[in-house]
């Protein structure tokens, strides 16, 4: 499936913030009501912060996904990947983690314990554990 990754501008912030928001709760488990507006506060403020860095992920100029990949340390962190879910498995998150990974020696990533899909995946293409929380693991390729 062709896709093409498009610079993120003001405009897409909303949607940006929806599959942030999807991507933490899809697989965050047992949160406090709290916690839960301490994360959309979060999500809310930072998103529009990190416009610069985030790459929208469209299909014939449709909006399906998102991407943000920003420096860290000794390399760049895969901060988010997103695919609305029709557009899962068919090899378009894949395909951008492959090109992230011949573009930088060095990936970290977090996932969710519960995210076991991405979890396989990630493994296949040589990403290890280096460390764990309770709920998620930190990945380095």
């Amino acid at each position: 499936m062709n896709y093409k990754l498009m610079k993120a501008n003001i405009d897409d912030v909303s949607i940006l913030i929806d599959y942030k928001l999807k991507n933490i709760f899809d697989y965050a488990e047992n949160l406090s009501l709290e916690e839960i507006k301490q994360i959309n506060n979060y999500v809310k403020s930072n998103v529009p912060k990190e416009i610069d860095d985030y790459r929208v992920i469209c299909i014939n100029d449709k909006k399906i996904g998102c991407l943000l990949v920003v420096n860290k340390d000794d390399g760049v962190l895969l901060d988010e990947i997103y695919l609305e879910e029709k557009y899962r498995n068919k090899g378009i998150g894949t395909s951008i983690i492959k090109k992230i990974l011949s573009s930088y020696n060095i990936v970290y990533l977090w996932v969710y314990k519960l995210n076991t899909r991405a979890i396989s995946l990630y493994k296949k293409l040589g990403f290890k554990i280096i460390d764990e929380t309770e709920t998620r693991y930190y990945m380095k390729y």
